[in-house]
């Protein structure tokens, strides 16, 4: 006879469920995304200054009708005051994702900390695609320098 499971076996399924929620954020859109930056790629090519993939991936986001804003200023707040000039985010889309654009040998840890940092502070935004934001939960670092892009695609969830 199978041991019938414990009061806790649905406390811990809803927490596994809630997690795996939390990876399907904007799943649709991340995928239209990446499409978008693979089309990038394979026109340009690795080796190019990241500002150009910026450009040419803002093109490709407008040809798709993909909502977006590039440079988009996060403030950083300490004690609910302003503390300083805070950072900008490469591209925000549709108010749902961050893109960290990068073109670098190796994706080092401190790009993914730069990414999670503007999630965590994506709530305190300015400019064209703040007006509903409570903060962003996905981002994608996107590393145009590998030969294939998908080796240089880094998904994060916060």
């Amino acid at each position: 006879m199978a041991a019938k499971p414990g009061p806790r076996y649905k406390e811990v399924r809803r927490a596994r469920c809630s997690r795996r929620g939390r990876y399907l954020l904007a799943e649709s859109l991340t995928d239209r995304v990446i499409g978008s930056a693979i089309e990038v790629h394979r026109h340009t090519g690795p080796g190019l200054l990241e500002s150009v993939y910026e450009l040419c991936l803002c093109r490709e986001l407008a040809d798709a009708g993909i909502a977006f804003a590039r440079q988009v200023t996060i403030l950083v707040l300490y004690k609910g005051a302003e503390a300083g000039d805070g950072f900008k985010a490469d591209i925000v889309v549709a108010g749902e994702l961050i893109l960290e654009i990068k073109a670098v040998s190796t994706i080092l840890p401190i790009h993914a900390v730069q990414l999670r940092t503007y999630l965590r502070m994506s709530g305190r935004m300015s400019g064209r695609m703040s007006g509903r934001m409570s903060g962003i939960h996905v981002g994608l670092l996107l590393n145009f320098n590998a030969p294939r892009l998908v080796d240089g695609l880094h998904r994060h969830v916060v």
